[in-house]
């Protein structure tokens, strides 16, 4: 981890910069793969698979036998765990969904709004090192209770050609059946195009890696919408005199190991804290099993002591993290000043892998500074909000003369005269 000691504020920009990396054309090698994906459908997707992931399928759809060994190949406490974890967050879900308010904004004048779950809606889940089965739940709970019509989930399989058990037990226990041996780039292309047995979807939602992301992004230009931008995963921690080090040190590693292009941050007024949080980190990662990972994104990642938590907090909302833990004991005396962050944790308590898991909020947010502008995913992020209003005679003759002169002004006759006849009449 790269330290640094009351830095000037003309270098904090540069100091939240996100690490970047070198790579060929993405964009060409989706381009390229999705015009496989429109002419050659199912065959592509065989072929592709066989190419990208050296798996050679004869079916591409997961079948009820395979989802029911599934069951039988993980632990009972495992199985517990999930629907602990899935019970918080259908209940944390569930309080958004909104009641319809009808607002008389004129007498005779109604206006009100409604929500439509998204009718087809495909999830991708990685499945390469680290299948995230947790996934499934942050994405199928909230398409269920958005009641979209069609869910379908796309994952990458082993090379046996099988897809995780855990993965299929989640996806069963929240009712999703549904699901395609397929992942990488094909498994966008065939969300975004259909084939003879995928069918096209309106909205894809997930994490991937870059090919992944890129996909995502490409998919956009052919009528389909995405989730968000997403990058590498990210945490910004900072701490005080009263954090506690080797929990600091935890939570950074605990992004660390997702991947060597992962970042973390460590803010702090105190030099001493970052001394012995960097110890820590040492001691924790020699004993990780992901610590090729973990070593190779502390590279990437900054330790930076400032004047005052307040910079400490200024800092962050330049950087915009996907996950902010304020690891101290009076995190709530701050929360009011952050402004941009996907998630934030309170608390010395409070570690960023419970939300990932079980504490009930979604662990799919906005990375690489989109939490400027992106919320994390929630049940907003599958319905549509369609309007209604209804007027009635009294409705019309109150709000119709401003209608008329407000039309005429922007030389719209047609639009006048569809009031004006009402007005006559």
């Amino acid at each position: 981890m790269n330290t640094y000691i009351y830095p000037p504020l003309t270098e904090w920009l540069e100091l939240s910069n996100r690490p970047t990396k070198e790579t060929q054309d993405l964009q060409q090698v989706v381009l390229n793969v999705f015009d496989e994906i429109q002419n050659k459908k199912d065959k592509a997707l065989i072929e592709l698979t066989e190419k990208f992931d050296n798996v050679k399928l004869s079916n591409l759809y997961v079948s009820k036998q395979e989802i029911e060994e599934a069951k039988s190949l993980i632990t009972d406490d495992l199985k517990n765990a999930i629907q602990l974890a899935a019970k918080n967050i259908e209940k944390f879900h569930s309080a958004q969904q909104e009641e319809i308010k009808i607002i008389e904004t004129t007498k005779g004048v109604n206006c009100w709004r409604e929500s439509r779950g998204i009718e087809n809606v495909g999830i991708y889940i990685p499945g390469g090192t680290a299948p995230l089965f947790s996934t499934v739940l942050m994405l199928g709970i909230p398409a269920k209770l958005a009641n979209c019509k069609n869910i379908t989930l796309c994952t990458p399989p082993n090379k046996e050609g099988k897809i995780n058990p855990a993965i299929l037990y989640t996806a069963d226990l929240i009712g999703i059946n549904t699901i395609y041996k397929i992942g990488g780039i094909q498994a966008i292309g065939a969300l975004t195009f259909g084939t003879e047995t995928i069918e096209k979807v309106d909205k894809i939602f997930g994490p991937g890696n870059q090919y992944v992301t890129a996909a995502k992004q490409v998919a956009q230009n052919f009528g389909v919408a995405i989730d968000m931008p997403a990058g590498p995963s990210e945490v910004l921690v900072i701490a005080d005199n009263t954090s506690v080090p080797k929990y600091v040190a935890a939570d950074l590693l605990s992004q660390a190991e997702h991947g060597v292009d992962s970042q973390v941050i460590l803010l702090t007024d105190n030099e001493n804290i970052l001394n012995e949080t960097i110890q820590e980190l040492e001691k924790q990662l020699n004993v990780l099993p992901r610590k090729e990972f973990a070593a190779k994104a502390l590279e990437n990642s900054r330790g930076i002591v400032l004047k005052s938590i307040d910079d400490c907090v200024n800092f962050s909302n330049i950087y915009a993290p996907e996950h902010l833990i304020f690891a101290y004991e009076k995190a709530e005396d701050y929360t009011d000043k952050i402004i941009n962050a996907g998630s934030v944790f309170l608390g010395n308590y409070s570690c960023e892998s419970a939300g990932d898991y079980a504490s009930g909020t979604n662990h799919t947010l906005p990375t690489n500074g989109y939490a400027k502008n992106y919320s994390g995913v929630s049940l907003d992020s599958f319905i549509k909000k369609i309007t209604f209003q209804k007027l009635t005679k009294e409705g019309i003759q109150n709000i119709g003369p401003a209608i008329e002169l407000m039309a005429e002004a922007e030389e719209l006759f047609a639009h006048k005269n569809a009031v004006t006849l009402r007005l006559k009449s």
